[in-house]
């Protein structure tokens, strides 16, 4: 009797152990609340202060782009900031659709979440990347969830999930190690997935938010049905198996990466370093952003030809009010450390793939169509007339054009 005692005894003990593990397991996410933006005032006064009294740097040369940030621009842009620029008006913009914070494995998760139209949105999450933030897609959400509103079908409408990366925005920052897109596709899915409850979905990216929604596909195709990508992440490719069309490009890419990636190798391998000089100074921190949306972009001799002062200035003070330019640096490491430095899995990518490619989009991210076809499942494939780097800001109509026709193609037919 004693004997079937200790039997039933270490039986109930099992199944509470099991139970005790499932539920571990089942609460690795919180229930998301909603999120409203509201810097206190002592907060921004403090940054147009610090903005206002900045030691300026000496000018090299004529100052110009050239050399990185613009030395006249940004003086120009530093009086705007401290006249004229109100971020409480921007954040009244940015508080337009509905956020929510959500704990995932640790993380302090914010994401926007915009429902759309018509009778069966499918799902779709939007990843940003650096120098951006979630301000990419803001003034996209309503042309993506409601196309009835701009000329379209209702029937069209996506539910809209746009997160700020870990480290990014108003997420919270790694606490013991970076992370990087291996780490975020898989809180995505547990996103998508557990916390939002969809079976299937789609995912889009460029920049980080490309690779990020590579490994998606990659990992997580049991639920990720299709992606988008207005940057592609490639894979290496021996030159005796290139043609002479993807030589050219590869040689272009280096010449590319040469000249304008440098910052990438800083922020991966030595991160630390500049996080300390940027978290100080909140016009070095918007010098360091601007200076890449120039770059990038498809605004010729003139950044405000494809962006207004309230859009840079918005965009990099998401990073300032947050404090946290230096852990989105930190995810270049965590990029490192995760893929050890491959920006695409390696393996073909068999979840359904459309391609928009921005013709003044980075040069190492717009490879010959034949060579994105040998690393994904390529069934859509656009060549834009105009826009750069930050697609879905230069170009908003025809990004939420070409994303819109292709998730409601691909995904209703699953």
């Amino acid at each position: 009797m004693k004997k079937l005692s200790i039997q039933i005894s270490a039986g109930i003990l099992i199944v509470f152990c099991t139970v005790l593990s499932v539920t571990a397991q089942s609460t690795d996410y919180s229930r998301p609340v909603p999120f409203k933006i509201d810097i206190p005032k002592s907060k921004i006064d403090y940054i147009k202060n610090r903005v206002e009294n900045a030691n300026w740097a000496g000018r090299i040369g004529d100052g110009g782009w050239g050399y990185g940030m613009s030395y006249d621009y940004l003086k120009e842009l530093k009086d705007y900031w401290v006249q004229d620029y109100d971020w409480k008006k921007e954040e009244k913009k940015l508080n337009e659709f509905p956020q929510f914070k959500v704990q995932i494995e640790g993380f302090d998760i914010h994401y926007y979440y915009e429902k759309g139209s018509g009778t069966n949105p499918q799902p779709v999450i939007f990843t940003h990347g650096w120098p951006g933030s979630v301000f990419e897609f803001v003034h996209a959400i309503d042309r993506l969830a409601h196309p009835e509103k701009y000329g379209g079908n209702a029937e069209d409408g996506l539910d809209v999930i746009v997160p700020s990366l870990p480290g990014f925005g108003f997420s919270s920052k790694p606490t013991k190690s970076p992370v990087g897109p291996v780490t975020t596709a898989r809180l995505w899915n547990t996103l998508m997935t557990k916390v939002l409850g969809y079976e299937s979905y789609g995912a889009q990216g460029g920049d980080l938010g490309c690779i990020v929604t590579t490994y998606l596909a990659y990992n997580h195709a049991d639920h990720v049905k299709a992606i988008h990508l207005n940057l592609v992440p490639s894979s290496p490719k021996p030159e005796n198996k290139m043609t002479q069309q993807e030589k050219e490009w590869a040689k272009e890419a280096q010449a590319f990466i040469s000249r304008e990636l440098d910052y990438f190798a800083l922020q991966a391998n030595k991160p630390q370093t500049p996080s300390f000089a940027l978290i100080d100074s909140p016009l070095g921190t918007a010098a360091w952003i601007i200076s890449k949306f120039k770059a990038w972009s498809d605004s010729g001799d003139d950044i405000e030809s494809a962006f207004t002062k309230d859009q840079l200035l918005t965009n990099a003070m998401i990073y300032i009010v947050n404090d946290n330019i230096d852990s989105s640096i930190w995810f270049y490491r965590g990029f490192a450390t995760e893929t050890k430095g491959k920006m695409h899995p390696g393996e073909k990518i068999k979840v359904p793939t459309a391609v928009a490619l921005f013709p003044a989009d980075m040069v190492n991210g717009r490879p010959p169509k034949t060579w994105i076809e040998g690393d994904y499942n390529l069934v859509r494939y656009t060549a834009m007339s105009s826009g750069g780097h930050f697609a879905c800001l230069e170009e908003p109509e025809e990004f939420t054009k070409d994303v819109l026709a292709y998730f409601n193609e691909i995904l209703m037919k699953k």
